[in-house]
């Protein structure tokens, strides 16, 4: 079984309002999409939103997304091989990416395999279970893992202000 832990903790002190409530269900859509999640949870932390999924609500997300993602990881069931974790305010997420660094570690056994675009590790990531006792407060940007090009899709995005978004709620794309 793999699931999804979905981010979604921080205080969006820049984005001024918390962003949660306007990002996380287009992120949620794209993790359903995909065809290698078997179940969803999403970390809360700063701020209550409403969410169609299990939440999970981590005390100590002030100690940095590491914290926050072993919340996440401890909400989840014993039958969990592996859990991809994925940024709740990345709502142009491909789910082609998530498939894909599934089926690479399915390939390879990696405990740690990432999603690149044009060279650049970013999110979706797996985590395989005997690797979650090794995740630092600081997150997992700074540990090994194996890398997945997904140079013929979008990236997921990183929206930190409201003015990151266009008129329809989507990230501006890169550049403008």
């Amino acid at each position: 079984m793999i699931a999804a832990v979905v981010l979604a903790a921080g205080a969006s002190t820049r984005f001024g309002s918390p962003k949660q409530a306007v990002l996380l269900e287009p992120v949620l859509k794209r993790v359903r999409e995909s065809t290698a999640i078997d179940d969803i949870v999403v970390v809360l932390g700063a701020h209550e939103v409403e969410a169609n999924v299990r939440t999970v609500q981590c005390q100590e997300w002030e100690r940095g997304p590491g914290a926050s993602l072993r919340c996440g990881l401890a909400a989840l069931g014993a039958d969990v091989e592996a859990a991809v974790v994925v940024l709740g305010d990345g709502p142009r997420l491909d789910p082609r990416a998530i498939d894909r660094i599934v089926a690479a570690w399915r390939a390879t056994g990696a405990d740690r395999v990432a999603a690149t675009y044009e060279g650049v590790r970013l999110h979706p990531l797996l985590l395989a279970r005997m690797a979650w006792r090794d995740v630092p407060d600081g997150g997992l940007r700074a540990l090994a893992a194996e890398l997945v090009p997904c140079d013929d899709l979008s990236p997921p995005g990183d929206v930190d202000f409201a003015d990151d978004l266009d008129e329809e709620g989507w990230p501006h794309p890169r550049g403008e």
